[in-house]
């Protein structure tokens, strides 16, 4: 990817967070965080990673569903935001970025594993003892 397409990749993550947080916070409930922005070799396409909050996987689809219907709003937003910076305002494509999510399914399992591992091991230490 070039520079050029990085930087375009770079402002329209940043104007596209800008706009759901200012815009549109109190539609999409929980909260959406733009992970990162991709964008093709002809800048047409850019494609959006957005993170839902919650802990509710139902919720945080509906949300970004809710996301997804208001694109072209978006959109809209983003060509008067950077239409004298770019050629062509690119098409958004969202995708759910669930590594936040992952990443918390990590955390636990690992502090499950240290808990059994004290659990046993302090077990252990009251076997010697007996």
């Amino acid at each position: 990817m070039s520079i050029y397409t990085e930087r375009v990749a770079e402002l329209v993550q940043r104007e596209v967070a800008r706009i759901l947080q200012r815009e549109y916070s109190d539609q999409l409930q929980p909260m959406v965080t733009i992970t990162r922005a991709r964008m093709t070799g002809d800048l047409s396409i850019a494609y959006v990673y957005a993170s839902v909050m919650g802990d509710d996987s139902e919720q945080r689809e509906a949300t970004f569903k809710q996301l997804k219907a208001l694109t072209p709003e978006i959109r809209d937003q983003l060509a008067s935001r950077i239409r004298h910076k770019v050629k062509e305002i690119p098409e958004l494509k969202f995708f759910l970025d669930e590594s936040m999510q992952r990443a918390k399914r990590m955390e636990n399992l690992f502090d499950r594993i240290r808990e059994e591992r004290e659990h046993r091991e302090s077990k252990e230490d009251s076997d010697d003892i007996a």
